[in-house]
């Protein structure tokens, strides 16, 4: 599959560079492993900070708060009992409970070609040389998503961010900067435009290859 490339200023350039058939074409009978993947990303995210009190740990209810007959009212041994209102909560949650996915890297390998082979049958993956900016601003990222047509989410990768590149893009709510290596399906399949480099593609290839499995 070959695709047109754009320069680092946004123009259209006259070479073309070929999408691996192994990688951005590859065809799945069903969504399981994707869905799986994507579901992970969000599990693995998920700070585990709710957590309640049992009946042993509320403070208080030492002493029976009546005795046992003769009261008309109905027997209580403690005031931390569930039942009553400040007690014990009964199986609420600790903070104890593991909500992490685990998958093999053949899967999360796989999950990822998956991924990318639907971002380039739906023509959202645009290639560049690279980016070139000459003052890391905001508004020279802004002209260049312009001239690309990326006016939503955008996912925008290289080989690595530079200073230069993360400032320019840090103020523009709409962008999502990541390195090849660190490439996910979540960020893939959020993204309706995908910006990437030439050196970043290379390295996504090389990481995705037959080779590797």
């Amino acid at each position: 599959m070959s695709i047109k490339m754009f320069t680092s200023s946004g123009s259209e350039s006259t070479k073309t560079v070929s999408l691996p058939k192994s990688i951005f074409g590859i065809k799945t009978p069903n969504n399981e492993l994707l869905k799986k993947s994507y579901l992970r990303h969000l599990a693995n995210s998920r700070s585990n900070s709710a957590v309640t009190l049992d009946r042993s740990e509320v403070r208080g209810g030492g002493r029976k708060p009546w005795r046992q007959k003769g009261t008309g009212r109905a027997r209580v041994g403690s005031i931390r009992s569930p039942l009553w209102r400040s007690g014990g909560v009964t199986f609420g949650p600790t903070n104890q409970r593991n909500y992490s996915i685990n998958m093999s890297k053949s899967e999360k390998r796989c999950a990822l070609k998956h991924a990318l082979s639907l971002a380039a049958t739906d023509k959202k993956i645009k290639v560049i040389d690279g980016f070139k900016l000459k003052e890391g601003k905001t508004k020279e990222v802004v002209a260049l998503l312009d001239k690309l047509g990326a006016h939503r989410n955008t996912l925008v990768v290289d080989i690595e961010k530079s200073p230069e590149l993360i400032r320019a893009t840090s103020n523009i709510q709409r962008v999502f900067l990541c390195t090849a290596k660190y490439l996910s399906v979540y960020r893939v399949l959020n993204a309706d435009d995908i910006i990437i480099t030439k050196p970043a593609l290379e390295e996504v290839e090389k990481m995705l290859g037959e080779d590797n499995g």
